[in-house]
């Protein structure tokens, strides 16, 4: 199959799956989102959910999160991963934005990335989620399903940004990253994940990375210490 006929045939089953694809962060604004996104890193979209509405409520803005005392900020997120680290993140961000930005989220992505605890990813999401700027944001998900449909060599997150840049116009980076997110989480597991079941991996796959999937799945646990069984 021609590269082009695959990616055709990609977008009609994501656009088939989620026509409408919503961001998954619940958020009322830039500065909203990008707090969502600095949290939501090596934690679950819902655990975010769960603790920012107290959060914003205590600073929906900028510049009375800056003013929060840091005990404060770590307290109202010691639910997510990272508390500690992203707590002092959140302060120095609302506190630069404050100083340089007049407390507004610069629509700028180089900007975006000079603050502290956002990288390209981050920036890339508020980018265009907030803003509508062309922006495909690539984390370890999207990166996991272009390699499996062939449709980057995998090497790198930056290399598979640039080859997803590439395959689909820029109109529909956007949706085309949230679809991939949404078809990952019900349909294309890292863990436990059977190519032959899933809707694009069946037939998108190449063969070799299809042969290695199946020798992964097929291959015997492990004993832990404990006795308990774990995958190899």
């Amino acid at each position: 199959m021609r590269r082009a006929d695959k990616v055709q045939r990609i977008a009609q089953i994501l656009d088939t799956l989620y026509p409408e694809p919503a961001v998954p962060l619940r958020h009322r604004d830039p500065f909203t989102l990008l707090v969502a996104v600095v949290l939501s890193a090596q934690s679950t979209d819902k655990k975010v959910n769960e603790i920012t509405p107290r959060l914003f409520a205590r600073a929906p803005d900028a510049a009375s999160l800056a003013r929060l005392q840091l005990a404060e900020i770590q307290e109202l997120i010691r639910q997510v991963g990272l508390a500690p680290t992203k707590a002092r993140h959140l302060k120095a961000m609302a506190e630069r934005l404050v100083r340089e930005h007049a407390g507004q989220v610069p629509r700028d992505l180089a900007a975006l990335e000079r603050l502290p605890g956002v990288g390209h990813k981050t920036a890339s999401v508020v980018m265009v989620q907030a803003f509508g700027e062309p922006a495909f944001p690539v984390d370890t998900h999207i990166h996991r399903l272009a390699a499996r449909w062939g449709l980057s060599a995998g090497r790198s997150r930056e290399r598979t940004e640039r080859d997803l840049k590439k395959l689909f116009p820029p109109e529909q980076w956007g949706k085309r990253h949230l679809q991939m997110i949404l078809f990952g989480r019900e349909h294309c597991p890292a863990r436990g994940h059977d190519p032959a079941r899933c809707p694009i991996c069946s037939w998108a796959a190449p063969r070799r990375r299809g042969r290695h999937e199946a020798a992964r799945r097929a291959r015997p646990r492990r004993r832990t210490r404990t006795g308990s069984r774990r995958a190899g």
